[in-house]
């Protein structure tokens, strides 16, 4: 990479000393980034020439001055040079340390990686969500165990990161950890974040992911059938919790919200639409898009539900809601007396309301994309590509379509 680099001598006469003698320095600009060095010379204020940026006259003390700031100017180049031909990027650190004879600095992964997370975690709830932060720290753990693993050291200078670190890594949390292929594509993810960090500080060269092409697996989402829904809307749980873990469930299932957006929900959140009904108004967390959904009779019915919970009263939250891990939990115990052989999770309410409830019955898939918050209706159309339902319904309609045809009624 050609680095712009300017250089101009001035005299500096804040530094003036008690003589009247000024110093001379010696400004180097790298790409709009100043390094200022002195040159260890000095002059009187009216023997130099500001707009030449050289000492006036032709004395032997303006001759030896003036050689002596040309050759610094051809040491900036010459170091300029040698950085280029160590595959080195030019910047006004490397210059400094290349004219000043001193040893660079390494920058070492693990401190750049936990200065990010310390970041990410004063950012929970404002920017990110609490498991986006568990991730990262997990993903720094498989690191410092990987260098561990592989390099027998605690920590490694960023420089030596290159596509065969990369493979490695990928290869250490397949078999050592143990992750499947999207976790361990999930954790290189993540890890590139760093990555992309440091070569935007300008302290990599090059991106060593710029080769690197691992892909997530695609998998089957699983979601509730009409005769699912329907069980647990009819049971009647003798406990008090089971029966409020099944309504806020239920309440996903018809509104498609993720449990961290059900569980900021206020009454502030509720309000008249353009239809004159009532809306549900409310941006997505995880991706800060817009999510407008209309209220469905059952929605209603359970908000109305859970008006005068005194949680609800004492929190203005619209919901009372336990913990994410609290509510799969009851929610496995509800699967199994409802009779649902599925590994119910609460995530497991925004799949049904996207493919059950409203793909199934006919709602366009832009209106469902618009509802669920997604960012590009690629996204929900992996849940339209499970639904063998619809693309049974939707051929018998064609047939009825084509029988009426006189054409194509029979074959000649």
């Amino acid at each position: 990479m050609n680095a712009k680099i300017s250089i101009l001598f001035y005299a500096k006469k804040a530094k003036a000393s008690n003589n009247g003698l000024i110093p001379i320095y010696m400004r180097i600009t790298v790409d709009g980034k100043r390094l200022e060095i002195s040159s260890k010379r000095f002059v009187q204020n009216d023997k130099w020439n500001h707009e030449q940026s050289r000492m006036k006259g032709n004395s032997e003390e303006a001759r030896s001055v003036n050689s002596y700031l040309d050759i610094l100017k051809a040491k900036v180049y010459d170091a300029q040079k040698e950085i280029i031909q160590e595959n080195e990027l030019v910047t006004t650190e490397t210059l400094c340390c290349k004219l000043l004879g001193t040893e660079k600095r390494a920058r070492m992964l693990v401190p750049i990686f936990l200065d990010h997370n310390d970041k990410m975690e004063k950012l929970v709830g404002k920017q990110f969500a609490a498991g986006t932060l568990g991730r990262y720290r997990t993903c720094l753990s498989h690191t410092q165990e990987f260098l561990k693993w592989k390099y027998k050291t605690p920590d490694i200078d960023i420089k030596k990161i290159d596509f065969a670190f990369l493979n490695d890594f990928e290869f250490f949390l397949r078999t050592e950890k143990s992750c499947n292929n999207n976790s361990a594509v999930k954790y290189l993810k993540n890890f590139g974040k760093i990555i992309r960090i440091c070569v935007a500080n300008d302290w990599l060269l090059k991106d060593p992911f710029l080769n690197y092409n691992s892909k997530f697996d695609e998998v089957t989402r699983v979601y509730l059938t009409e005769d699912e829904i329907q069980r647990l809307m009819d049971k009647d749980f003798k406990n008090d919790r089971l029966s409020f873990v099944r309504d806020i469930f239920l309440f996903s299932c018809f509104t498609g919200l993720a449990y961290i957006d059900t569980q900021q929900l206020t009454w502030q959140n509720v309000s008249v639409g353009l239809d004159g009904n009532k809306w549900i108004f409310t941006k997505r967390q995880k991706t800060k898009i817009d999510s407008n959904i209309p209220l469905l009779p059952q929605t209603e019915m359970i908000i109305e539900k859970y008006k005068n919970n005194i949680v609800c009263l004492n929190t203005g939250k619209l919901l009372p809601m336990l913990s994410n891990q609290k509510m799969n939990a009851y929610l496995k115990e509800i699967a199994d007396l409802c009779k649902i052989d599925k590994e119910l999770t609460y995530h497991i309410a925004r799949h049904t309301f996207a493919t059950t409830v409203t793909l199934s019955n006919g709602v366009p898939i832009e209106s469902v994309s618009k509802m669920l918050g997604h960012k590009n209706i690629k996204t929900t159309q992996h849940y339209a590509k499970i639904l063998d339902s619809k693309v049974s319904n939707d051929m018998a309609n064609l047939k009825l379509v084509l029988a009426n045809k006189v054409g194509l009624r029979k074959l000649a």
